[in-house]
């Protein structure tokens, strides 16, 4: 909720907004075993059922935009478009490789699941554009949050790699808005660019400068009004 919180307070008044916390992150836990993206997408699709939503946009970031693409793929009647923020529909082997050897680390758990001050560090580093000055309490405090359910986010990010063989980009029957920071080191723009380039018509893409992968923390304003003009362009009466 934290991450989007300047999101919901600039849409809250014209749409109604649902901020499910994936497994293992926030308040949101399981004792099943599965930790696939697929699973993942099943969960919220459950979730909003619940609520008695019947159709909605969803807008996902880095791992939770490849969910959003799963719940995508997965249940076309209740998602009416999908809007990823610096991300990539799955993540292959291929552009895990890449990624990482780009980056310099050896796996995404060295990246995202640091064990020590100094690594929260080289993490916000990574996602950002130019990272602020901040006190070391914060990374401090950070490093804790990282401790909770270490492991089964260790598996969650295990299984988010997939054969590049196993994987055809879907033919989505919604319209795809991709959004991504003109200074990501993760999902650069390039990547986002061939994913537009295989999406064709149906994609729209918009590069939001001075921001890396945490475009929407970065960039908040300049990321709403993107995400305004989107959500504009879907509901006409904006009454959704």
């Amino acid at each position: 909720m934290i991450t989007w919180q300047l999101q919901v307070l600039a849409l809250a008044r014209k749409y109604a907004v649902y901020v499910p916390d994936l497994l293992f992150f926030g308040g949101s836990a399981t004792g099943d075993s599965r930790r696939t993206v697929d699973f993942q997408a099943e969960c919220v699709a459950k979730g909003l059922a619940a609520l008695g939503l019947q159709q909605c946009t969803v807008v996902g970031s880095s791992y939770g935009g490849m969910v959003a693409f799963k719940l995508a793929e997965s249940r076309p009647e209740l998602v009416k478009s999908v809007v990823g923020t610096c991300t990539v529909p799955v993540l292959t082997e291929s552009i895990s490789k890449e990624c990482l050897e780009r980056l310099g680390f050896p796996t995404w758990s060295d990246l995202l699941l640091p064990n020590s001050v100094d690594g929260v560090k080289k993490m916000f580093e990574v996602g950002s554009h130019k990272l602020p000055r901040i006190p070391n309490r914060v990374f401090e405090d950070g490093l804790e949050v990282m401790f909770d359910y270490r492991k089964e986010k260790a598996e969650l990010l295990e299984a988010l790699v997939i054969p590049d063989e196993d994987f055809t980009l879907p033919d989505y029957s919604q319209k795809v808005h991709l959004v991504c920071g003109a200074d990501d080191n993760i999902f650069n723009v390039g990547l986002v660019k061939d994913i537009k380039g295989k999406l064709g018509n149906k994609a729209t893409m918009e590069c939001i400068e001075k921001a890396g992968h945490l475009a929407m923390l970065e960039r908040p304003f300049v990321y709403n009004k993107c995400l305004k003009r989107i959500l504009a362009s879907i509901y006409d009466n904006g009454s959704n």
